[in-house]
């Protein structure tokens, strides 16, 4: 009796431990720019967002970059992304892709020239990229935050 139970634990647990294998897998990084870059109101950069290849499907759906000035807030501390993204500066399709020739072997990814808001105020700021697809067979919907620390002045 207690041997049946668990196997069905551990059946249930390594399967757990898979499922969530499958959506690491999927999560997208921020390439560049790099954490903690020095930038200026009104300038345009370039967003790299990149998918490591994964081996269980999935349909990408679209990215949003967001930026957001921490000085407002105490300690010049931004909220998390998941309560407040701040100024859009992009909103749609991803579509990732290799490098042609690759010669570096890069992983799939897309880059985004994006303009920052020409009020930004001097100080801390959080550049998110919020990204959703559909992951597996059965689809599930996926969204995942990631963010940088942009330094404005």
């Amino acid at each position: 009796m207690l041997s049946a139970i668990f196997t069905k634990w551990l059946i249930f647990f390594l399967f757990c431990i898979a499922l969530s294998g499958s959506s690491v897998a999927q999560l997208v990084q921020i390439g560049s720019p790099p954490n903690g870059t020095h930038v200026h109101a009104n300038d345009s950069i370039s967003v790299e967002v990149v998918r490591p290849d994964s081996l269980s499907g999935s349909t990408e759906i679209a990215v949003v970059i967001s930026f957001l000035s921490c000085s407002p807030y105490p300690s010049a501390i931004c909220p998390p992304p998941t309560a407040l993204l701040g100024s859009t500066l992009y909103n749609g399709p991803y579509n990732p892709q290799y490098p042609s020739p690759n010669p570096n072997k890069l992983q799939p990814h897309q880059n985004f020239t994006v303009t920052l808001p020409a009020s930004a105020p001097n100080g801390s700021a959080q550049l998110t990229v919020t990204h959703f697809s559909l992951i597996g067979a059965g689809p599930y919907a996926s969204t995942q935050y990631v963010n940088i620390t942009l330094e404005v002045g």
